[in-house]
Order: structure tokens, then C-alpha cells, then sequence
């Protein structure tokens, strides 16, 4: 459904227009996988080869162009969920996909924030957010009652993994670019039931969106700082 909305978008332009705007999403998702989604507007417009205005007039604003960029990973994040439920095995299915989510931030740097981003406009885009996130509501049930997740596991867990490996992912790139697995493996280890010991409360829904902002703007800047003292 997403994909067809995008199609009937694309085909209602000239055709130096729909090629602008393809130009355009390949540039962003290439930018945004490297530097984030907090990457400057102007950084896409460059790798594409149009101008600034060109750019927003086939994308109103970030969030139009982010949405746009990281649709087919959203589905494909709510695919892997579908998937996930449909596993017989729900220890199975659980840890499954959270292996799978986490490959997903290791081939594109950007895909957490968008994950935890709030689209206000972004309608296909969200729902299929929420599709995936219902589904691992389920899967947390399922898993629970199944005995192989302890019971004080909850949804705002899933972003407490995604940060920590989102942080492992951008320390080690390309020098250890399989860390994340063993991280990964440790930590679902953690969300079996044996062994399990009272937990800290989580943190607030919402706020894991921030701290992914912020943890990005300190990777570049210290990116920033490394390539000018060199």
C-alpha cells in the first residue's frame, strides 16, 4: 500500500521532476545511512545535484523527506515483526527479530532515529510503525507465556537495546563492524527468565527519540573536531 501511494506521488510529475526527486531519495538515503538523519539538507541537495529549493519543492520539509527515505525499511521492520509472530517458537521468534532490527542499524546508521523519530505527517510511514509495534506487544505476550522472557521485560527495552547498540555501531564502524552481535547476544541472554533479578524502572516512552538526537549530534560533532585537527 505504502509502495503504491509513492508510485501514484511519482507519477503525477513532469519528467525532470520525478527524476529530480529520485535523485534526491537515493542521495538522502546514502546520506543518511553515513551521517544520520540529523545530516543538513544541504548535504542532500549537493549529492543529488539540485538545488536547495529544487529539494523542497519536492519535499516540503525533513520530515516529508525522511519518511520517504526510510519507508521501505519501516515496512521492512514491520515484515520482520509479522515474520517473527508467525515463528511457532515464540523464544525463537522474539530473539529473531531483535537480531534482525539490530542488522538493520548496523547497514544503516540513520534507521534507529528514524525509528524513534515522531511523524506528525508521515501517515504511511507511521502506520506501519505502529503495525510493528503492536506485533511485538504480541510477541512480548507470547514470549512471556511461553516461559523464555522474563516477566519484567517491557516494549521500552526494545529502545534501551537500540541505543546501546546504536552506540556500539557508531564507536566501532568499520574496524569492528560485527561487535554488535556479541553485544546483542549478551544482552538477549539477559531477557531469559533465569537467573533474572529485580530491574530499575525503565525510562519514559518518548525519550528515547531524544537521546538517539543527541547521541548523533555528538558523533558529528566529534567527527567534526577529528577532521579538522587532522
Amino acid at each position: 500500500m505504502a509502495q503504491d501511494d509513492r508510485r501514484r506521488r511519482g507519477k503525477g510529475l513532469r519528467a525532470d521532476a520525478r527524476e529530480n526527486r529520485e535523485r534526491i531519495l537515493a542521495a538522502a538515503k546514502d546520506v543518511f545511512a553515513e551521517l544520520g538523519v540529523d545530516a543538513p539538507m544541504v548535504e542532500v541537495a549537493r549529492r543529488a545535484g539540485v538545488g536547495i529549493a529544487t529539494l523542497f519543492r519536492r519535499f516540503p520539509d525533513k520530515e516529508a523527506l525522511i519518511a520517504e527515505a526510510f519507508a521501505a525499511k519501516m515496512t521492512a521492520y514491520a515484515d520482520a515483526m509479522e515474520a517473527a509472530l508467525a515463528d511457532p517458537d515464540p523464544g525463537r521468534g522474539f530473539e529473531g527479530f531483535i537480531l534482525r532490527v539490530a542488522e538493520m542499524q548496523s547497514e544503516d546508521r540513520g534507521f534507529t532515529r528514524a525509528l524513534t523519530m515522531g511523524f506528525t505527517a508521515a501517515t504511511l510511514f507511521g502506520a506501519e510503525r505502529q503495525r510493528a509495534f503492536e506485533g511485538f506487544q504480541e510477541l512480548i505476550r507470547r514470549a512471556k507465556a511461553a516461559g523464555v522472557l522474563r516477566e519484567d521485560f517491557v516494549p521500552q527495552d526494545l529502545g534501551l537495546l537500540l541505543v546501546a547498540n546504536a552506540g556500539v555501531i557508531g564507536a566501532l564502524g568499520d574496524a569492528a563492524p560485527d561487535a554488535w552481535r556479541r553485544v546483542v547476544a549478551y544482552l538477549l541472554q539477559s531477557f531469559r527468565p533465569g537467573g533474572a533479578s529485580p530491574l530499575p524502572p525503565p525510562p519514559e516512552e518518548g525519550l528515547l527519540g531524544e537521546v538517539m538526537a543527541n547521541l548523533q549530534r555528538r558523533n558529528r560533532a566529534a567527527g567534526q573536531r577529528k577532521g579538522r585537527g587532522s
